[in-house]
């Protein structure tokens, strides 16, 4: 079984929601990235634009477990003007290089298709193994619940086919 860490940003606590939901009910570790400087009223929006904006890199606190002691990662970010969160792009910016497989989730507040996964992947140098999106509303109303679900049995599916390549791969009977 893989051991797996879910890393979420919250700004106003849909993404935490919906990690802690996924951590529940599959039984892994959660840790959160929080930002330095929090963002409140309308300046703090304002620097949710711009953030987007300019690919800009907020500040940020970590003090969850290693990465790299995982298996894989879950990086569970909001969507903010059609990109990655800002506090999530700081972070994957600062530990790419420590990042074992990445899967990724979405929290957007409509249903359109963004590129936070594209970004990820930009940042890491390689293309998380599966991604999806989710909308506030669905996990809100707890619609989201039998996606979350499969979400959860298909990273677990690709992890192990991930475990066995690298097995494969590394093996001194390797010809």
């Amino acid at each position: 079984m893989s051991k797996i860490l879910v890393i979420v940003y919250s700004h106003t606590g849909t993404s935490r929601r919906l990690s802690e939901q996924l951590c529940s009910q599959l039984g892994w570790q959660l840790a959160e990235v929080v930002e330095e400087h929090p963002r409140q009223g309308i300046p703090g929006l304002w620097r949710c634009v711009l953030d987007s904006l300019l690919r800009r890199r907020p500040a940020i606190y970590y003090g969850g477990p290693l990465p790299k002691g995982f298996d894989a990662v879950v990086l569970v970010s909001p969507i903010w003007l059609g990109r990655l969160a800002g506090p999530m792009r700081s972070f994957v910016a600062r530990r790419r290089d420590h990042l074992p497989d990445v899967a990724v989730i979405s929290v957007a507040g409509g249903s359109a298709n963004f590129a936070a996964a594209a970004e990820i992947a930009d940042l890491v140098g390689e293309a998380p193994i599966i991604s999806t999106t989710f909308t506030a509303r669905e996990i809100e109303d707890g619609t989201c619940n039998a996606r979350l679900q499969f979400f959860g049995a298909a990273l677990s599916g690709a992890e192990a086919t991930h475990a066995a390549e690298r097995r494969r791969m590394h093996s001194p009977k390797r010809a």
